[in-house]
Formats: structure tokens, C-alpha cells, sequence
């Protein structure tokens, strides 16, 4: 059903990364929230770690928007969608504005721009700068004509001086507003680790951190100018699909026969594991799924499950932790050796590994899978990837294509290759070993590779089917 959005937005861009737009979209939402105002957030690109800390400032779940591994129709349905019943839709981009994956910028947060047809506000980080700054918002502005790059942020201004310096220069050179600076300072900003922003779950005092970025957000940026600038935005048509909405997921004492014919899907929700787009969990309950949540560190076995979807996350953080329930991964073990059918990304993969290495320590883990996992201290996988499907999976047919990505630090050592079959051939990016990715073992299929499921919709209707046919096979005991 086509339906015609007039919700005011906006696009958080910068030149280039590390310029400061999480901390300013983090303080934009929270002041906004903090008058009233009903704000959706976006997050351009795959990312999991920005998008907690949207959710948890607006109160509304953050949705990602990618045109890598989205197309148009798809992003301004899901644009549509998820606005319905905000005042305001503000979009993160990610990188660059013009940053994409080739010389056209496909990809870019410039693209995101005109799908939504959201006005973009820069956010220059002015460490070092002043006159020049007018050049560069110029360049910015004028670079894409199909690009409305409608008002700048000064981030990190020193003083009142270097202040007047930067407005002079771009209101005698750039016919563009100003609509807030950040001032320099280690308590205007989020802390960070090796995969960028600590999760807003993780530690509940960081929270202090964005209470000063708000309360900053609200002295220093222009809000209502900003708000004037976002209801400016054209009209967006758009097909507006309804999922099915998961407010949480229920726990195992709570679901006892509730699912009826519909195959329970356990979802790993704990410290370790964390990294799930909502699109996924409402694509497998929109197919048929009961899901439920798991914990890997509390739990000491699993309930009788017809399968289980591990996401991503910090298992190495949590290996303490995780090694510590010894009973709950003897059980996944079992379960995995009885046929259960188990979809694990990244962290989740390396879960289902013997041990994990990690500051000088060695951790055993589930062990279902033969191999060993250490820690670097450089990315192993960073970025956009592309498989060719080559193995026997249920999930999609031989020849076919899969898009997703990777982050992480993680390589294996000693894979015994001779236990386990892959499922997929890297055209693009990097995979576990030798251009491969998609370790499968009986009914496990493990990958460095997340998927969304507005870019695969045939992943969740064929791992509910498989949890199915596993139900139906009296196995899940």
C-alpha cells in the first residue's frame, strides 16, 4: 500500500569520519525528546552499536537504511513505515556524506539522502580550522545537486573567538546557516573501543556521557531552526508495510505451550550477545516463529527449542562469564550434535568455537565447531560482503547471491577442515579462510557475515521452515 510521508527529517552528515556525528545526532535526539518531541531515528549503513544509543535516547527503536544492500523501494518503505506517529525522523550517516563503496558513491549516506529526500545538515569538526572552513561547506554543498545540504554544525570549537571566526567565514562565503556548534571537550563525547562505540546496554554509567551531550545539544544547537529546516522536506511516497511489532522477547518460563503449531526460535539476549536488527527477529515472528530470548551467562540449558539464532556481539568481553555456565554449553553442544538448527553471525560464530583467546587468556567455549578463535588488534573483516551461495544450505539456493557485512577482530586457528563444508565463495570482502565463509555442521550454519533481512526476505521463511520440520520431528527435547 503506497502511502505519502510529510514528517519533517533530517540526514547527520560530516566530511569524514571521527567528525562527530554520533555525539551530535545522540544530543540532537535527547534534547528533542526532552521537549516533547516524538523523534524516529536512522542509522545509515549496517551498524548495530550507534543505533542502541538512538534507540535508547529517543525511546523508539532505531531502523538502518543502507542502499548497498537495500534498494530504493525497500528503504523508502521502511522510511514510511517505521515514521508513522513522530514528529521528526533523524537520520546518522556514516563515514563521508559522499563516501560509498565505488566512484559513483554507491552506498553513501548522499544516496540515503535522496531516497528519503532528507535535508542534510554537515557536521564539521573544526579542530585546526577557520577560514577554511568555508571552502570545505562549500565544496560539500555544491559537489551533488540532488543533495540538500541546508545548514552546518561546528563541532569541536575551542572558544568564543575561534566561534566568530568559523560563522564569519561561512556567512560572508557560503550562503548557508549555522545552526549550532559543539564545544571542544572529552565530556561531550561517547567512549569508545575496537568496534567503535562502547552499547548502550553495556554499562549503565556512560549514561552520565550522553546526559552532558544532551544538556550541551540543547545550549548550544539552534533546535527550532534545525526543526524548521527538517519540515522542509518534500513529501515521500513510499509502500508501507506493517511487521509484526516485538516489544520484547518473552523468556522460557514464560512461554510454556503458547507457541502451539509455531516453532519456537530462541534469540541469544545477553551481554555477549546483542547484535540483532529488528527487521530480522520481525522477519523470522512475521514467518511463523515463536520467538524467546536466551541467555548464555544465566541460563543453565537451553528450554525445548526448534531452533536458535545467535547474533553478534562481545563474546570476548563476556568469555569470563560465558566459560563460568559450563552446563548451558554442554546442552547447546548436545542439541547441535541432535540436528538443532542454530544461524549464528560473527560473535555468535565464534561462541560455537572450542575457545576464544583474549588479553593472554584462553577461554573454552560451546566446542561444537573445530577451531580455536584469537583476538587482534587489527580488523580481520571490515565493511561490505558479497557470497556466492556454493554449499548445501537451506537458507538460499546454490548459484544464488548474498549481501551482508563484517567487522571484526577475530581470526581461527587450527579449522579442521575436514569436520565441516562451506556454504559460501567471497566475491567481495574477506571470509573465514581461503575466500570462504558460512561454516556448516549438521544443521549449524556459522558466518563472519550479518545479513538484514529487507536485503535476504527468503532467510527467515526458510529458517522457520527448517525449525519446523525439526518441531515436527519430535527432536526438540
Amino acid at each position: 500500500m503506497e502511502q505519502v510521508q510529510n514528517t519533517p527529517r533530517l540526514l547527520i552528515a560530516a566530511p569524514q569520519g571521527r567528525s562527530g556525528k554520533t555525539t551530535i545526532t545522540v544530543g540532537l535526539i535527547a534534547a528533542l525528546t526532552a521537549r516533547g518531541i516524538k523523534v524516529q531515528p536512522f542509522k545509515k549503513g549496517p551498524d548495530f552499536i550507534d543505533p542502541s544509543w538512538l534507540t535508547r535516547v529517543a525511546g523508539r527503536r532505531c531502523r538502518n537504511l543502507d542502499s548497498y544492500l537495500m534498494d530504493r523501494e525497500a528503504i523508502r518503505g521502511s522510511f514510511v513505515t517505521h515514521t508513522q506517529g513522530a514528529d521528526i525522523s533523524v537520520i546518522e550517516g556514516a563515514m563521508g556524506l559522499f563516501d560509498g563503496v565505488d566512484l559513483e558513491g554507491s552506498g553513501s549516506a548522499a544516496e540515503i539522502a535522496k531516497a528519503v529526500q532528507a535535508p542534510v545538515i554537515l557536521v564539521v569538526n573544526c579542530i585546526r580550522m577557520t577560514r577554511s572552513v568555508a571552502a570545505m561547506v562549500n565544496g560539500y554543498r555544491y559537489f551533488d545537486k540532488d543533495v540538500n545540504v541546508a545548514g552546518v554544525i561546528l563541532n569541536n570549537v575551542a572558544r568564543s573567538r575561534h566561534e566568530n571566526i568559523l560563522r564569519a567565514s561561512i556567512e560572508k562565503y557560503c550562503d548557508i546557516p549555522v545552526l549550532g556548534i559543539m564545544p571542544k571537550g572529552q565530556q561531550y563525547t561517547i567512549p569508545d573501543r575496537h568496534l567503535g562505540l562502547v552499547p548502550a546496554t553495556e554499562d549503565q554509567s556512560l549514561h552520565r556521557a550522553v546526559e552532558r551531550v544532551a544538556e550541551a545539544a540543547e545550549q548550544y544547537l539552534d533546535l527550532d531552526r534545525l526543526m524548521e529546516v527538517a519540515s522542509q522536506a518534500p513529501p515521500l511516497t513510499g509502500k508501507l508495510t506493517l511487521p509484526p511489532r516485538l516489544k520484547g522477547l518473552k523468556r522460557p518460563a514464560e512461554v510454556t505451550a503458547l507457541s502451539g503449531d509455531r516453532p519456537l526460535v530462541g534469540v541469544m539476549m545477553d551481554g555477549a550477545f546483542t547484535f540483532y536488527y529488528p527487521e530480522n527477529l520481525e522477519a523470522l515472528s512475521g514467518a511463523g516463529a515463536e520467538l524467546v530470548a536466551i541467555d548464555a551467562i544465566k541460563d543453565p540449558a537451553l528450554p525445548d527449542l526448534d531452533a536458535l539464532y545467535i547474533g553478534g556481539g562481545f563474546p570476548e568481553m563476556m568469555a569470563a562469564e560465558l566459560e563460568k555456565n559450563a552446563s548451558f554449553r554442554a546442552d547447546l553442544k548436545n542439541r547441535i550434535e541432535s540436528g538443532l538448527p542454530v544461524y549464528a553471525e560473527s560473535g555468535g560464530a565464534i561462541y560455537l568455537g572450542r575457545s576464544i583467546n583474549w588479553n593472554d587468556k584462553k577461554y573454552s567455549l560451546v566446542g561444537a565447531l573445530p577451531f580455536e578463535a584469537e583476538l587482534t588488534k587489527k580488523p580481520q573483516g571490515h565493511g561490505y560482503i558479497r557470497l556466492a551461495v556454493e554449499g548445501d544450505t537451506p537458507y538460499f539456493p546454490k548459484g544464488s547471491e548474498v549481501k551482508g557485512h563484517q567487522f571484526h577482530h577475530i581470526k581461527l586457528v587450527n579449522l579442521d577442515q575436514e569436520k565441516i563444508s562451506f556454504a559460501y565463495r567471497v566475491t567481495r570482502g574477506r571470509g573465514i579462510v581461503d575466500n570462504k565463509d558460512g561454516l556448516l555442521y549438521k544443521n549449524v550454519l556459522a558466518c563472519f557475515n550479518y545479513i538484514h533481512a529487507l536485503a535476504v526476505p527468503q532467510w527467515a521463511e526458510n529458517f522457520v521452515k527448517l525449525a519446523a520440520r525439526y518441531k515436527a520431528q519430535g527432536l526438540n527435547k
